[in-house]
């Protein structure tokens, strides 16, 4: 089960868990051999980092199977202070090519959910390294998030001001646009 806190989580406008009703799901899931994972997937301001520490070791704590994660000082931090907590790289991280792989292994990762735009080709050469590297790969084909580049989309922030990528998409590039050709007279 993937869920989300009341905080930090790119479904914001969801009800999500507070700490205490995240427990109870971790301990009802778990009595029903159910593995949790904590959606810490925006990405964070420095002056909640704390906060956002603090929350993914009280899921730590509270027995959660692993923390997806889009801010990769968020997971240096986690990685550095409780190094056993399995990472996942979240959609929303962009994860397009091999070459990130080796990074995010260094970083604590063990999966990855690889960014949605990939090709069949560039998908297959991402598992390949995945695997070289004892990773797993994770492919979110779809989803309410962004339809168009993982956790690169600022047409939200720049038409609704709201940010995609701090969980408060407003959907713009689902409304009805038009795009018009200036380069053609």
């Amino acid at each position: 089960v993937y869920l989300g806190a009341k905080e930090f989580s790119a479904r914001r406008n969801a009800e999500n868990f507070g700490l205490e009703e995240l427990k109870k799901a971790i301990e009802y899931c778990h009595i029903r051999g159910v593995r949790v994972y904590l959606t810490l997937n925006i990405l964070i301001k420095d002056t909640e980092m704390e906060s956002a520490f603090n929350l993914a070791r009280d899921a730590y704590n509270a027995g959660v199977d692993g923390i997806i994660i889009q801010d990769l000082g968020l997971a240096r931090i986690i990685h550095e202070k409780i190094p056993d907590f399995p990472l996942h790289a979240s959609t929303q991280l962009s994860v397009h090519s091999p070459s990130a792989l080796p990074i995010l292994k260094e970083l604590g990762f063990c999966q990855v959910v690889a960014a949605r735009e990939m090709s069949k080709k560039d998908l297959t050469a991402l598992c390949e390294k995945a695997k070289e590297l004892s990773m797993t790969v994770e492919v979110f084909v779809h989803g309410a998030l962004c339809v168009s580049y993982s956790g690169n989309c600022l047409m939200s922030g720049l038409i609704g001001y709201r940010s995609g990528n701090r969980g408060r998409c407003v959907g713009s590039c689902r409304k009805p646009y038009e795009l018009i050709d200036t380069t053609t007279g």
